[in-house]
């Protein structure tokens, strides 16, 4: 059988103010498309099907058609909740959702009930129904994990990412134990979360980058593929241990990202070939850098025309009406930031330093306005401002 190892769709996403749904539609298209025509046995989903806890009702339809036409193409679907949505609203009849073939794994009480799936040519089982005797697979799910709010219901005293998500793993090996007594089964887990390269030991428990816990990947031994959800790369932590990243590119970061999955091949003995599979991108993200006139003349970028873009100018002061300027040749013009080169900026003095050094009120409203949008006044602004200052001073002095 196939499995379609997915993640971080974060549908109602929108990127830097510009909604995705658009394009999260046409991602769900060559999703389905490629389900059908690979003969995708089932799609796993690790988690962060949504971008927030209370997605908006076209998102949820979004999502609903999703799952209607992934089973007509003729898979089961098999998802986790991630740190993004609402385990209990994602959760929602579950039970239900079940039997037209869609296997929801948003409950701790769920973390050692798999999904079990035949490997001698017999059909899909219903969560915790044994399909026979023969080789089976089993499909556990672990939803992203809040240790303050999971750590007494699992069990443990200290309430780190690495304490819990041992706790949750020792549940699915204790299920897959005795499962593994009396008949040939083979594993997957999705799981939701950061996970690191390193060895676990009793010095060192948990990791932890930016604030957020990692766990190490050994944690995960013993499992025949670990499909893992939260970090937005498609990359590989080991043979059996793969993140497939974001379908879509969310930030400018992943300008260089190659978005995709993994399409996992199972029979009976065991899990086989892992192979990419690539999407194609609706937009192409352009992180461009230079000077003004560079950017809107040279030949080189016009690649970007059409792209989402991020332009950093280099320019010693900022060119006025430097955002209208780029989008007249880059129309998607999304950030715009400054970073001056050789202008010495790195020795120049504070502003309140300079403030202090000024000697006379034109020379502090013109500092000003250099130091809050990054260009000097040119002759014309010097004289508005001189013209204000002087007049504000005979009104001073009638009164």
């Amino acid at each position: 059988m196939r499995l379609l190892h997915t993640s971080d769709w974060h549908l109602g996403r929108s990127f830097h103010g510009v909604g995705m749904l658009d394009a999260q539609r046409a991602f769900i298209d060559q999703l389905v498309a490629f389900v059908r025509d690979e003969s995708v046995d089932v799609v796993l989903i690790a988690g962060d099907v949504y971008d927030r806890a209370l997605p908006g009702v076209d998102v949820v339809g979004l999502l609903d058609d999703a799952l209607v036409r992934l089973t007509g193409a003729g898979a089961q679907v098999v998802l986790t909740s991630g740190n993004h949505d609402s385990a209990i609203r994602l959760g929602f009849a579950s039970r239900l959702l079940e039997r037209g073939g869609v296997h929801l794994r948003t409950r701790l009480a769920d973390l050692d009930t798999p999904v079990l799936f035949p490997l001698d040519g017999g059909a899909g089982s219903t969560a915790g129904t044994d399909p026979g005797t023969g080789p089976v697979l089993a499909v556990y799910g672990i939803p992203w994990l809040e240790p303050r709010l999971v750590a007494g219901q699992l069990g443990v005293e200290t309430a780190s990412h690495f304490e819990v998500t041992r706790a949750a793993t020792a549940r699915i090996r204790t299920d897959l134990a005795a499962r593994t007594a009396t008949r040939t089964v083979h594993s997957v887990v999705l799981a939701h979360t950061f996970a690191s390269g390193g060895i676990s030991s009793d010095s060192e428990r948990d990791l932890s980058i930016g604030g957020v816990g990692a766990v190490p990947l050994d944690l995960f031994d013993g499992f025949g593929y670990t499909a893992l959800g939260h970090l937005h790369g498609r990359q590989e932590l080991s043979s059996s241990v793969r993140y497939s990243g974001s379908p879509l590119a969310y930030s400018f970061s992943e300008a260089k990202h190659k978005k995709g999955s993994w399409l996992v091949e199972v029979d009976a003995a065991g899990i086989g070939e892992v192979r990419e599979v690539l999407w194609e991108a609706p937009r192409t993200l352009a992180v461009l850098r230079g000077k003004l006139d560079e950017l809107l003349s040279a030949e080189d970028f016009a690649w970007a025309e059409g792209a989402y873009c991020q332009i950093t100018l280099t320019d010693a002061q900022r060119p006025a009406q430097a955002m209208d300027r780029l989008r007249a040749r880059f129309p998607d013009t999304l950030v715009l930031g400054f970073d001056p080169d050789g202008t010495g900026n790195a020795a120049k003095a504070s502003y309140s330093s300079r403030l202090a050094e000024a000697d006379d009120d034109l020379s502090i409203c013109c500092g000003f306005l250099e130091h809050v949008r990054g260009r000097s006044a040119d002759d014309a602004e010097s004289a508005v401002l001189a013209d204000a200052l002087e007049t504000v001073r005979l009104e001073g002095v009638s009164l």
